[in-house]
């Protein structure tokens, strides 16, 4: 699976393939308020189906301002349990599922104080001491705290690494860490960007109804919105998939609003977590300092306050783009006339994609590998950098591309500009044939430019990969 983009400096186009295969795993600390409403107990479900993609160091029961006084690991070693049944078919079809005795073994317990009333001198707990040994490990890999409730947990480690170590370790530990908070669901979030304003971290301030991740389930003008459709889930993820989709809770407010938090880390192809302004699966997202006025401030915030952010964070992003629609006749794809954008496009445009994923992996915890379906692989001709100078013709190849069922498979190619200059660059010709045409801008900067390809299956569910 392969993302391509167009690198551009002064005279010269650097085309570079992205391998993510050959990436490491992405390794991660889960901090969720679960049971403050089923959508953190989904988001675990789909977690534990991608567990042999992501590196998962650490599964911390938190509370938020939803869930104040209590937290409750007991449903996350339930998740775990109803995996441990399936983990056996589940490696029919991939390897690298962990043993279901090594989740229980990192499941801990953060603090039942709310928020800055559990971040001090004497109040650490085994979710704060848990992120501390990680991030402390001689690992080179960053470590992602994605944080579906509340941040406390990481305030604690913060404020007792800051309290313990040198000016020089801590600002080595902070260069490991990588913060994704579904928004702020306690006040310790603003504390830690104010606070360690060096920090990598992704968030949507401010009222909900603005933030990049409710485009998991928002029901948008030109979305496939069956795919999140309460049908849609019975039939693919909770009836007749075993007990982990058994799992899987009827939707209450909005369906998974945690996941985008970490879909970004699933190595697709697409997603490049490093640099979120790129685009991929869990959003898109810009570094800049965001005016107060512009977050929503009549929107709901659980009573969480929006105050001014102290500096540039990585938030939310627009992107504009018109969907690709099938065609009955002629060229099987064609342009949509309809052009959609928004902080919320930057997910659901991809929602197609992880869905149906999401939906064959959970037939993998039931059905044998001949009677599942499993991605396409992408195979392009180039190497990974591929320099081409201003206003050349070039020619990407990719007929070696194949799927391991051994179904038909169809081409797009597209470019993405949000994510590189903000220009498009067309493909020369029909973008649906293996074989793609540009011609290079002509520039006289450097600029960037991020071309993608999408291979896509006829088996069902329909896989895409990139």
């Amino acid at each position: 699976m392969k993302k391509e983009y167009i690198r551009k400096t002064l005279f010269t186009i650097v085309i570079s393939f992205c391998v993510s295969t050959l990436m490491a795993q992405h390794r991660v600390i889960i901090l969720t308020d679960v049971e403050n409403e089923p959508d953190d107990t989904e988001s675990l479900v789909r977690l534990m189906l991608y567990s042999n993609e992501i590196d998962i160091k650490g599964i911390v029961a938190t509370n938020s301002t939803h869930m104040r006084d209590r937290v409750v690991p007991e449903t996350i070693h339930k998740v775990i349990d109803a995996y441990a049944q399936v983990r056996d078919n589940l490696l029919l079809h991939a390897k690298g599922y962990p043993e279901a005795d090594y989740l229980h073994s990192i499941v801990k317990k953060g603090s039942t104080l709310y928020g800055m009333k559990g971040v001090g001198e004497g109040k650490d707990s085994e979710g704060s001491n848990w992120i501390i040994q990680e991030l402390q490990r001689d690992d080179e890999r960053p470590l992602w705290i994605c944080a579906w409730g509340g941040v406390n947990v990481l305030a604690q480690a913060l404020f007792q690494m800051k309290s313990t170590k040198s000016a020089k370790e801590m600002q080595w530990l902070l260069k490991k860490l990588r913060v994704y908070t579904i928004s702020d669901q306690d006040d310790t979030g603003i504390w830690i960007r104010r606070t360690f304003p060096e920090l990598f971290y992704i968030v949507s301030p401010g009222g909900y109804g603005h933030a990049t991740w409710v485009g998991i389930h928002a029901v948008e003008d030109g979305a496939d919105n069956e795919v999140i459709s309460n049908r849609w889930l019975a039939e693919n993820i909770q009836q007749g998939h075993g007990p982990l989709g058994a799992c899987y809770p009827d939707v209450a407010y909005g369906m998974e609003g945690d996941t985008p938090s970490w879909l970004s880390l699933i190595p697709n192809g697409l997603n490049a977590p490093e640099h979120p302004n790129w685009g991929g699966w869990g959003g898109r997202y810009e570094y800049f300092k965001p005016n107060r006025e512009d977050c929503d401030l009549n929107g709901f915030t659980g009573n969480v306050p929006i105050e001014d952010e102290p500096h540039a964070i990585w938030t939310n992003a627009i992107d504009h783009f018109r969907p690709f629609i099938a065609s009955d006749y002629g060229c099987a794809v064609k342009r949509s006339e309809q052009e959609c954008s928004g902080y919320t496009a930057t997910v659901w445009r991809w929602r197609t994609d992880f869905q149906n994923d999401f939906a064959a992996r959970m037939d993998w915890c039931v059905k044998p590998k001949d009677d599942a379906n499993h991605p396409p692989v992408v195979v392009i001709d180039c190497a990974n950098e591929i320099r081409v100078k201003s206003g050349e013709h070039f020619v990407i190849e990719a007929e070696k591309s194949y799927d391991p069922d051994g179904d038909s498979v169809s081409y797009l190619w597209f470019c993405y500009p949000e994510a590189g200059c903000g220009k498009m660059i067309e493909v020369e010709g029909s973008p649906n044939i293996h074989k793609a045409g540009f011609r290079a801008p002509k520039v006289s900067k450097a600029e960037d430019y991020h071309i993608i390809l999408r291979v896509t299956d006829k088996g069902t569910p329909t896989l895409k990969s990139l």
